[in-house]
């Protein structure tokens, strides 16, 4: 948005489900043009974002349509002109006319031009307005969402259906109004110079009405399409660039090249239909008035021929039918336009429509976390800090159906105070999305999970995510400098905490970068290699000194001897928090002072490494690397050592 543009409010997307009409649930249908679908309400749902800047829009308009009316007035000069000057040889006369008329035609340019001007700025400022909230959406979308939606199609929304909306407000949205009223006050100029020849030139309305109507219900479904298609085609480039080296290291270069000249014919065609459907409804609309005009044509010179009419008369009439040649035939041109705006705000809402994660920041929190837990035993009472508790927990992916089983089904385990808990488990048991419900990345389907006694979802989001840090096996970076890649995990963190998470994560590589801490990494830090990523995003986790950390397989991509470097130094971390370690090697699970070990979406067992060792035959397999799917199952010998009671079920 430009610097100079005039403020605009940006609205909550709360208002703008509250002040429009509500098309939710309908994108199956939108998505098929199906007779539930209107572009109207479609388009209407834009009101919250235009009404900032409403007065310039509108002024617009009433500027474009008295400029449009100027150019009806040129007509009826030159009926004066012929039938008075020319008639009677007067050469001042015929000056003063021409004058008339260009300064009528200054006058309509000038005035557009304006429009024009008026309408720039503030559409501008209305899709920045839009492109933010729906970024503001984005982030606030629970992991589950960004699950399901791949990335292109997000991409999309927010700069082509953008720049799509932007052009219908700035063009077709006035220029319908426009073209409208000037064809009805031509209309009724025409009828009044003569109104037989008016009935000869307005009897193509009818079947140019039925037409459009067609038109639209077809052209929606191609234009919906080909928005889809270019969100596909986006999500096969970004793929390709993110994952370049993969392609050149596995000389998958063609498969790619296939593939993605598979999407480009998919949208080519699509487009050729849209215009072919464009191309047809065009020649329709300059075929029925033109054959209208030329029907008028030989009916009027007819009646100048036996003096029924003023020649003057019927080169104004000529002349009207002539200026309104533009707004009939761009109608079909405006609905066009139209519809792939009501389809770009279609796709646009069906991401603002999306259930944003339950923000347990207003007074119905408690209402929420006590119908969410009604089944789920009492917490032990007392002021003492009580660490992560577990409490019959359950998750089941939100797109998997009733009859899936769950990822984690009853899950029961107190991290005690100060207590670093290693979990283990074989692949695919569910350890990584136990941990992301700790900073409620995934929402759990039943059961309860608290923090020193105090349910997460009571907690505020901003809260919570200041309590609890979290580092991820497939480390993510940014396109910035190392230092603020590492400040991300503290909004308050100062440089002597950045020097000191990186010294713990021994990412001392840093200082050796061409401008240490300040150097860029570039996107995804693949300057950077995997346990270079992987140290920085430990530093992350670890700068802002969390209450809770959450680290998931933390040093899977080090070398044997930084990971000693490392796990030396962070135990000095862990000796001051609460930890929940997800680990796959004897070397990690030594971090910690207990051992959970999950398996069939279950505790099976918590003691220490040398407790479990004993007592579990599918941790001791775990331990000895044996495959999973030869290493037995829960239930193979008790679990011990643990003394609270209900953690192991």
């Amino acid at each position: 948005m430009p610097a100079a543009a005039p403020r605009t409010e940006e609205p909550d997307p709360a208002d703008t489900a509250a002040d429009t009409p509500d098309t939710a649930g309908t994108a199956a249908d939108a998505g098929d043009g199906g007779p539930d679908r209107s572009a109207v309400r479609s388009l209407l749902r834009l009101w919250p974002y235009v009404r900032p800047v409403r007065v310039r829009l509108f002024s617009a308009a009433g500027v474009a349509i008295v400029a449009s009316c100027i150019g009806l007035v040129i007509p009826l000069v030159l009926k004066w002109l012929v039938d008075g000057p020319v008639a009677d040889s007067d050469p001042a006369g015929v000056w003063l006319g021409g004058l008339l008329i260009l300064a009528l035609g200054v006058a309509e340019a000038a005035l557009f031009g304006f429009r024009r001007w008026l309408v720039a700025r503030p559409l501008a400022g209305v899709e920045a307005s839009m492109r933010a909230s729906l970024y503001r959406r984005l982030q606030r979308l629970p992991v589950s969402f960004h699950d399901r939606w791949p990335s292109g199609q997000l991409l999309s929304r927010g700069t082509t259906d953008l720049q799509l909306i932007r052009m219908f407000l700035a063009f077709p949205l006035t220029f319908l109004v426009v073209n409208g009223t000037t064809i009805a006050v031509g209309c009724a100029v025409l009828l009044v110079q003569e109104w037989t020849l008016g009935l000869v030139l307005l009897a193509p309305v009818i079947p140019l009405v039925a037409l459009c109507s067609a038109f639209e219900r077809r052209f929606f479904g191609a234009a919906r399409r080909a928005q889809d298609q270019v969100g596909d085609l986006t999500t096969v480039v970004e793929e390709a660039v993110l994952g370049i080296r993969i392609v050149k290291g596995f000389g998958r270069h063609r498969s790619q090249a296939r593939a993605f000249r598979r999407l480009t014919h998919e949208l080519r065609a699509t487009e050729l239909h849209k215009a072919r459907l464009l191309a047809g409804i065009w020649a329709l609309i300059m075929t029925l008035p033109e054959l209208a005009v030329g029907a008028a044509l030989v009916l009027g010179t007819v009646q100048v021929a036996d003096g029924d009419l003023s020649a003057g008369t019927l080169v104004a009439f000529l002349s009207t039918a002539m200026a309104l040649r533009w707004p009939v035939e761009s109608i079909g041109f405006l609905l066009a336009m139209c519809n792939e705006a009501a389809t770009a705000a279609d796709r646009y809402f069906e991401v603002m429509d999306e259930p944003e994660a339950d923000a347990a920041d207003g007074p119905a929190a408690p209402a929420r976390a006590a119908a969410a837990t009604a089944s789920v035993p009492a917490q032990r009472k007392g002021s003492a800090p009580d660490g992560i508790r577990f409490a019959c927990v359950v998750f089941r992916h939100p797109d998997a159906g009733p009859a899936a089983a769950p990822v984690l089904d009853g899950v029961d385990l107190h991290v005690r105070s100060g207590e670093t808990l290693a979990l283990v488990g074989a692949t695919g048991s569910g350890k990584t999305t136990l941990t992301a419900l700790v900073p409620r990345l995934y929402e759990p389907t039943a059961g309860r999970i608290s923090l020193d006694g105090r349910d997460i979802t009571g907690l505020p989001r901003d809260e919570l995510r200041e309590l609890v840090a979290v580092a991820f096996e497939e480390p993510t970076l940014f396109s910035a400098t190392a230092g603020e890649n590492v400040l991300m995990g503290s909004y308050e963190a100062e440089e002597h905490d950045l020097l000191r998470a990186l010294d713990v994560a021994q990412a001392d590589f840093v200082h050796r970068l061409p401008d240490g801490h300040r150097t860029e990494v570039g996107e995804q830090g693949l300057s950077l290699s995997g346990g270079q990523r992987q140290r920085l995003a430990l530093a992350r986790a670890i700068v802002g000194r969390p209450r809770f950390l959450v680290l998931d397989d933390p040093l899977s991509a080090l070398d044997v001897h930084t990971e000693a470097l490392v796990e030396a130094a962070l135990r000095r971390v862990l000796a001051t928090t609460t930890a929940l370690v997800v680990a796959h090697r004897p070397s990690t699970v030594l971090l910690a002072d207990r051992v959970a070990l999950l398996s069939g979406g279950r505790i099976a067992a918590v003691g220490t490494h040398d407790e479990l060792l004993r007592s579990s035959a599918e941790y001791r397999a775990l331990m000895a690397g044996v495959p999973d799917e030869e290493q037995p199952r829960a239930g193979d010998g008790p679990a011990a050592g643990d003394d609270d009671e209900g953690e192991r079920r």
